[in-house]
Parts: C-alpha cells; sequence; structure tokens
C-alpha cells in the first residue's frame, strides 16, 4: 500500500541522457516499500534505445554523432525513441508490492486531461489520441524494485525525429503507417496553451490526486555526487551504450506481434562461439539473458531446438518469446 509520495524534477537543471539515467537508477534503488516517487526529466538531442536493441540497426548513428547528438541505451526493453527539449520524461519508481500500472498511467491521463485531452492506452506501451502516440511507455524491474517510464510528446521536432531513428518496415507496416512521423503527434498541436514546465506542474498534482497523498520534493543537493558520477559514466560507456558489434556469419530476423526479433551468430567450423539477440520486446532482462544459451552449440535446427528447451520461462510473455524463437529457427535455419 503506497502511503509515501515523492518527486525529483530534474529538466530544469540537466538535459544528459547518462546523468538522467543514472540518477533514474539511483531512485530506484533508493524507493523504500509503502512509496512511489515521481522522477520528471529532459535529455537534449539523443536518441534511446531499448535494453536489447541493435544500435546500428535502429538510429543513423553517424548523422546523430555528426550533428552533436546522444546515443543511449536504458536498462528496459522496448524500442528506440528520439528525445528533445520538447519532450518530457516521466519515471514512476516504486516497490514491486506496490507497482500498479493502470494507476500510474491513470496520473498521466489524468494530467493531460486537465489540457482538455483526452487519451487512452493502446497496444502493449502506448498511449495514443485518435489513433496517434504521443507516449511510448517500457517497464524494469531489479531486487523487489520496479520503475515504469516514458515520454511525453509536448513539442518535438518532428523533422529530427524522423532523421535519426530508422524503423523497420515491418514495424511501421505492423501499424498500418509509412513513417514513424506518421504515427506521433506533439500534444501542443491539440493544446496550444500547453509547455514543459505546464505539464510537469500538472504531472505532479495528478500524482498526489490519484494517490491521495501529497508529495515531497526531492532536491538536487541530496543526490550523493560520487555515486552518481560512477553511474553516470556506466551509462556513457561505449560498451554499455554500444555494446559488441558482431562480425557475423549468420543473421535471422522476423517480427512478431510482440516485437521484432533478430539473433545474430558467429560460427567456427560449424559451432556457435559468439551469438547475439537482439529485440525490441518489454522483457528486457529475460531477452538479455537469451544469448548465452546459443554459444557452444553446433549451428544446426535440431540442436539449436534441443537447447531452447532448456531456457526456463516464468511469464506468458517469456513462453512467448520462447515460442518465437522456435518458430524462427524452423523456419529460417537452412
Amino acid at each position: 500500500m503506497i502511503t509515501k509520495l515523492r518527486y525529483y524534477e530534474n529538466f530544469r537543471e540537466n538535459t544528459v541522457p547518462f546523468r538522467n539515467l543514472a540518477i533514474e537508477e539511483y531512485l530506484l534503488e533508493q524507493v523504500q516499500p509503502g512509496e512511489c516517487i515521481l522522477y520528471l526529466w529532459q535529455n537534449r538531442h539523443t536518441v534511446v534505445i531499448g535494453r536489447n536493441q541493435n544500435p546500428w540497426a535502429e538510429c543513423k548513428l553517424n548523422a546523430l554523432q555528426e550533428s552533436g547528438g546522444y546515443l543511449a541505451r536504458r536498462l528496459s526493453g522496448g524500442g528506440a525513441v528520439y528525445h528533445d527539449l520538447g519532450n518530457l520524461n516521466f519515471t514512476f519508481l516504486v516497490g514491486k508490492a506496490d507497482y500498479d500500472l493502470d494507476r500510474q498511467l491513470c496520473v498521466i491521463l489524468d494530467a493531460v486531461r486537465q489540457f482538455g485531452i483526452e487519451a487512452k492506452q493502446s497496444g502493449r506501451n502506448d498511449l495514443e489520441i485518435d489513433g496517434q502516440k504521443f507516449s511510448g511507455n517500457a517497464f524494469y524491474d531489479t531486487r523487489g524494485r520496479c520503475y515504469h517510464h516514458g515520454t511525453l510528446l509536448v513539442n518535438v521536432d518532428m523533422e529530427k525525429l524522423g532523421a535519426y531513428l530508422q524503423v523497420s518496415k515491418a514495424k511501421l507496416a505492423s501499424k498500418g503507417v509509412q513513417s514513424v512521423r506518421s504515427r506521433v503527434v506533439n500534444l501542443c498541436q491539440l493544446a496550444p496553451e500547453i509547455t514543459i514546465p505546464k505539464l510537469a506542474r500538472q504531472l505532479i498534482e495528478s500524482f498526489q490526486k490519484i494517490y491521495g497523498l501529497p508529495a515531497q520534493a526531492i532536491h538536487s543537493w541530496e543526490l550523493p555526487e560520487e555515486k552518481l558520477g560512477k553511474k553516470e559514466g556506466f551509462f556513457a560507456s561505449d560498451a554499455w551504450r554500444l555494446g559488441t558489434k558482431l562480425p557475423f556469419t549468420a543473421q535471422l530476423e522476423q517480427r512478431y506481434p510482440w516485437g521484432n526479433l533478430q539473433l545474430q551468430f558467429v560460427v567456427t567450423r560449424g559451432m556457435i562461439t559468439q551469438a547475439a539477440v537482439y529485440s525490441d520486446g518489454m522483457d528486457g532482462q529475460f531477452l538479455s539473458g537469451l544469448a548465452k544459451y546459443f554459444i557452444g552449440c553446433y549451428y544446426e535446427k535440431a540442436t539449436l531446438l534441443e537447447q531452447l528447451e532448456t531456457v526456463p520461462s516464468q511469464t506468458q510473455e517469456q513462453e512467448q518469446i520462447l515460442v518465437s524463437l522456435r518458430q524462427l529457427l524452423q523456419t529460417d535455419l537452412e
């Protein structure tokens, strides 16, 4: 049961993605049982990819870097998003026992409703208005704590959003649209009076309203600089952001209703010596642990299908991923 609310507004102080991700992880480690923290933040000129995505496939990396932009990778699963200062990000941080996605989404929906905008949840992780997305959400849990975070498009530069994101045609086709820009809408198009500061203030008010409690502010001087610096260094590292670009000798890829799935293998003398699993699936931790099951296996259908039987699954979503892996191997592996 939630008995305490706190919030931290960081969008006025910092817009570097690695710092913001460091603060997010720190707040997750600090959230106490019976507490919910709302974190509001912004990134400048950034593409943020999901935990298991291939950065070279998801964004035009060279163009982004040449323009002074950032590539960041978050802890949660899901797909790539573009952030600029026309976007406001939110994170709900809470103990697993008190995690309530519907209630958390009610805060967002109530806040935009105060500007005369009627929105609804759509699909696995989107908030939409008349079929156009203004918020994408993703989720992460560890050691009994969870967070749910997402974007709120207020006045994002749509030209840049379309220029730097490299969304697969299969994904767009599954949404019935021709480009990523045609899928999204800025809130200011629907409510011209809306601004980032106004929306942030309304989110805090709706946060208190939906939970029926006052919310206490967290101040920047309360955050430990040394610990945040170490976390920031991790999120800024090439090892985390880029991962290893495999000189793969085999690649299998298919899109499923739950998301995209791509396998890359380095095969030496018939044996898989390196493997990578890329996906925009929402269960980022489960997906990130799959590659190790393929290493040391012979690159043949029967062997790999047999190996998949050793992968434990605990949720319906995880079993769905394993079913898709079997289908991919059955269909594409000669």
